[in-house]
């Protein structure tokens, strides 16, 4: 329905996000039954792991695009578990360093594999074309939020 001439089921930000929660639930329901995680747990789990060294909550909240308390309830949980630890920068006591530990970094890659899987059925679910105009569209949308960004940060 259109109410004054805008139509919300059009409205690009509206459509992203709808697809991408749809993404994301049905994966979550895959790792949480397995895992028992919640997705600010996969999060961090994966930013940790992905990029293969020790990062502070704020560069994980920034690669995941989470809010801080979301990561800090995230990182508590992570710790409990055994799966991550903290130690204290040298030059500034305020910052931890969050590393994952041998059990975490065995579950992030158990947890690739199923992500793996996931792409996997989602490349089949959409097929080959379908694949490739979504991604062209992200790359083209990433370029353009890029440019706006950019335009944003620079002095005036």
């Amino acid at each position: 329905m259109v109410a004054d001439g805008f139509e919300l089921s059009t409205f690009l930000p509206y459509r992203l996000n709808r697809a991408a929660e749809f993404v994301a639930l049905r994966f979550a329901a895959q790792y949480k039954a397995r895992y028992q995680l919640t997705r600010p747990e996969w999060r961090t789990l994966a930013a940790l792991g992905s990029t293969g060294r020790p990062m502070t909550a704020t560069e994980v909240g920034a690669h995941s695009a989470m809010h801080k308390t979301k990561v800090s309830r995230a990182v508590a949980a992570l710790e409990e578990r055994r799966w991550l630890t903290r130690s204290e920068d040298e030059g500034d006591r305020r910052l931890e360093h969050l590393a994952l530990t041998k059990a975490g970094g065995r579950a992030y890659r158990e947890l690739t594999e199923l992500a793996a899987s996931y792409q996997a059925e989602l490349d089949r679910l959409i097929g080959p074309a379908g694949m490739q105009a979504l991604a062209a569209g992200l790359e083209a949308v990433e370029r353009a939020m890029g440019k706006v960004e950019k335009r944003a940060a620079a002095p005036a």
